[in-house]
């Protein structure tokens, strides 16, 4: 199973905010942030952080992609 975090991006320049700016904002580390941007798996903790911050749902920062 894949997932693709191009939702969560997509908001981030919806909202003028660079990667950096949101990893301080929602308290995560680089090495978070860098499997985000190559959409790699990361903790529930850290998508229920994000969904906190920015008052939205899991669907609407990340998708998961059918299995090829």
């Amino acid at each position: 199973m894949d997932v693709t975090y191009n939702k969560l991006f997509k908001m981030l320049i919806d909202k003028e905010m660079n990667k950096t700016e949101f990893a301080k904002a929602v308290g995560i580390s680089t090495n978070t942030l860098a499997k985000l941007s190559r959409n790699e798996f990361v903790s529930m903790e850290i998508i229920v952080r994000i969904c906190r911050k920015f008052e939205c749902s899991v669907d609407d920062i990340l998708e998961i992609l059918p299995e090829r």
